[in-house]
């Protein structure tokens, strides 16, 4: 989604923008201290790569809050003028996907924070996911509720893709998971701000689960359910899966 005009000036002719949810409008000082925070390494860390992950507490409460990289210099004019950044396309994803009935950690906030006319570095803030566990720790030991697990990121993978959406990073980093108290399974996806928004059809929806690593029964769940939250053949959506998966990342139907 591209800045409209007021939107343009506002940011060219301010040091930073915090955006932050009406309930956590109080975090706003927090939020304007996070370039502050880093720098110093407070927290918890919980990943350093091109962008940096840390587990920052306010108040009482936990907050999961990601830094991303600076861009390089064409794209600082950019996202300084015309593209929103990275952190407002997680928050406005996030709060998109609660809508739809999709679970994610709580959007809280995001700050953007500019050097001059140029964007420097972007903050995206979420409360801290109540799921104890990550896709990949279906191949490290045993759950007893695994196929439930599966069949859960299915119905859930359907009901974004119904909706018009499909997570251009759905890999096993970034779908958390846990049984609740009452045995079914919560599904939490992170790492939002890379979406695509458009329709989404049968080959593009099961390509977009390519970089799920799967057994075959494991796809077998996935594609059932799946199928049954679209209206697709089990066994159709299975074949595909299974053969997205064994070869190398292309394009189908425009989603990447």
């Amino acid at each position: 989604m591209s800045k409209s005009l007021s939107e343009r000036l506002s940011s060219v002719s301010h040091p930073h923008t915090v955006v932050v949810h009406p309930d956590y409008r109080s975090l706003i000082p927090f939020i304007e201290s996070l370039p502050v925070r880093f720098a110093r390494g407070e927290g918890v860390l919980v990943y350093k790569g091109r962008n940096e992950l840390r587990r920052l507490e306010e108040g009482g409460r936990a907050y999961v809050v990601k830094s991303f990289h600076r861009p390089n210099l064409v794209n600082r004019f950019v996202y300084g003028i015309f593209r929103p950044s990275k952190a407002k396309r997680s928050f406005d994803h996030a709060r998109k996907l609660l809508e739809i009935g999709v679970g994610t950690p709580f959007p809280v906030a995001y700050l953007n924070v500019r050097a001059g006319l140029l964007f420097d570095r972007s903050y995206y803030v979420s409360c801290q996911s109540a799921c104890a566990h990550v896709y990949y720790e279906l191949f490290e030991k045993k759950f007893d509720y695994e196929e439930e697990v599966l069949r859960a990121i299915g119905r859930v993978t359907a009901i974004l893709h119904e909706h018009g959406y499909a997570h251009k990073d759905y890999g096993r980093g970034n779908i958390l998971f846990d049984r609740n108290a009452d045995g079914t399974v919560r599904i939490e996806l992170v790492d939002l701000n890379r979406m695509h928004i458009g329709p989404v059809g049968l080959k593009a929806g099961c390509k977009n689960l390519e970089r799920l690593p799967a057994t075959p029964q494991m796809h077998r769940w996935l594609a059932e359910e799946y199928a049954k939250m679209r209206g697709f053949d089990a066994d159709e959506c299975c074949r595909l899966m299974a053969a997205y998966r064994s070869v190398q990342p292309g394009k189908v139907d425009g989603l990447y």
